[in-house]
């Protein structure tokens, strides 16, 4: 999810288009949340770890 935000980005940012940004940013932050949350042992999912 942390790379599709950054891909999603990218893309916004070179084609100027701002959906895309704003997708990017919301991928990037929820993935990074849900990252946080695997790597200090709360389950996400059901799943112990995520990544």
């Amino acid at each position: 999810m942390i790379v599709l935000g950054i891909i999603l980005l990218v893309v916004g940012f070179v084609a100027g288009i701002s959906i895309l940004w704003t997708i990017g940013i919301i991928l990037l932050v929820i993935g990074a949340i849900l990252w946080l949350l695997g790597s200090v042992g709360h389950a996400v999912g059901g799943r112990r770890h995520y990544w």
